[in-house]
């Protein structure tokens, strides 16, 4: 009380907007920020959870870098637990702190500082064996999986018929009251097939157009797959509610490993030597842990995902504190994991993987380059696209897969795809 009384009687000597010793140099933080804006010309944008009203900035001024204007944002917004971003041309914008969301100079040194970590495959395998078992413990896979419906009989919809591929809706309970809502694409070629897990990314739901013509396209050149409902997407809503909860990380990871377990036990058709894991965006993250978590994933393809200074923006990336695993990493790291095992990055210019050519492909090489299977690693990047699951990202996807397991490329047409209507992909619980 005695604080604020002096403080304030020293804000009426000296004016309020006063910068003296006594009242630490303070101006308002927003005109602190219109000043840096004419310093640098540049422009701020601040998110709607960024109010600067009233606000005051102790040691103002000081706190400027007339060299660096990177700098000078760092001392001003780690003051308030806020970050900045740069956007397009000259512009800035302002945000509250994010966890998973590093600048890419960071994912360069954090990359840097996990390369000095091994520099062979013995030191690597080391370093593997750790994050795979300290990744399991912050997830609580384990005691999760051992929570759930023991010996479920999965609900199969009557198989539908389409141009060189089937379709069937599967639904397994996974917890009490709570499942798995999924479908099969088959391919109608004979012989042992490659089997392709899909976790969904954050889009409107697995029903949507791109989803089907991609899976249904990997079906007719040769593949069976099987994607999911995000939890708390589609018909898992009903079921368990709010998608934005640590608990989506866990049920999702479950998911993929259970649907994993159902194909490889159940279906003759099956080959165990070709099992990949491919999803974009937040369906990437989920490919990468799900070819982490389970060894008998032989390939693996996040799209759109990887980087060393994005762990992904939702809770059911990053809910459980995976990326603190082996003291630290990043699905850089996570996703090397499969080495010397083949691996496919997509990434483009408009979003977080737009440093996969220059930070997070070269540091994935190097492992690979342990094994002398540099060749193993592929990274297709679109430098004039954006977030999506679009018609090149999906061509990149049937290249690498009809190179990894032999599938058929003439078999490519997305024209030939039947999109069926949400009411028939859903299943029909009793």
């Amino acid at each position: 009380m005695r604080k604020t009384f002096t403080t304030a009687l020293m804000l009426l000597a000296f004016g309020a907007s006063a910068q003296t010793f006594e009242t630490q140099y303070s101006r308002p933080v927003s005109e602190v920020m219109k000043d840096v804006a004419k310093r640098f010309n540049v422009k701020f944008r601040f998110d709607s959870n960024v109010d600067t009203a009233g606000v005051m900035l102790t040691y103002a001024d000081f706190r400027i870098r007339p060299y660096s204007l990177e700098q000078t944002l760092d001392n001003i917004c780690k003051h308030f637990d806020w970050n900045w971003w740069k956007q397009s041309g000259n512009s800035y914008k302002i945000k509250l702190y994010e966890y998973p969301r590093r600048h890419e100079d960071e994912g360069r040194q954090m990359l840097d500082h996990l390369a000095a970590k091994y520099h062979n495959a013995q030191e690597w395998e080391q370093r593997r064996a750790i994050l795979i078992k300290e990744v399991r413990e912050r997830l609580k896979i384990d005691a999760f999986l051992d929570s759930c419906v023991k010996d479920a009989k999965p609900i199969l919809s009557k198989i539908r018929k389409h141009d060189g591929y089937t379709t069937q809706n599967i639904c397994i309970e996974l917890t009490p009251g709570q499942h798995i809502f999924g479908t099969i694409y088959t391919s109608l070629k004979k012989g042992k097939k490659p089997l392709i897990v899909c976790p969904d990314g954050h889009w409107p739901s697995r029903y949507r157009d791109d989803e089907q013509q991609r899976l249904a396209t990997l079906a007719r050149m040769g593949a069976v797959c099987v994607d999911f409902d995000l939890y708390g997407y589609s018909q898992s809503a009903a079921e368990v509610g709010n998608h934005n909860t640590a608990r989506a990380h866990i049920f999702q990871a479950a998911c993929g490993l259970k649907l994993l377990d159902y194909m490889l036990t159940n279906r003759k058709d099956i080959d165990h030597t070709r099992v990949a894991a491919n999803g974009g965006s937040g369906g990437g993250t989920h490919t990468v842990l799900l070819a982490l978590l389970d060894n008998r994933v032989t390939v693996s393809a996040p799209v759109v995902h990887v980087a060393s200074h994005f762990d992904g923006g939702c809770p059911c990336e990053s809910g459980m504190p995976v990326q603190l695993a082996g003291g630290g990493t990043c699905e850089a790291e996570l996703a090397a994991i499969i080495a010397p095992k083949p691996l496919l990055l997509v990434s483009d210019g408009g979003d977080w993987t737009s440093s996969n050519p220059t930070l997070e492909y070269p540091f994935i090489q190097r492992i690979f380059g342990f094994y002398d299977a540099k060749d193993n690693v592929r990274n297709i990047h679109l430098p004039d696209e954006r977030h999506d699951f679009g018609p090149n990202k999906r061509q990149a996807v049937y290249d690498f897969f009809a190179d990894v397991f032999g599938l058929d490329r003439s078999m490519v047409d997305e024209n030939k795809v039947t999109i069926e209507p949400e009411e028939v992909m859903q299943t029909k619980l009793p």
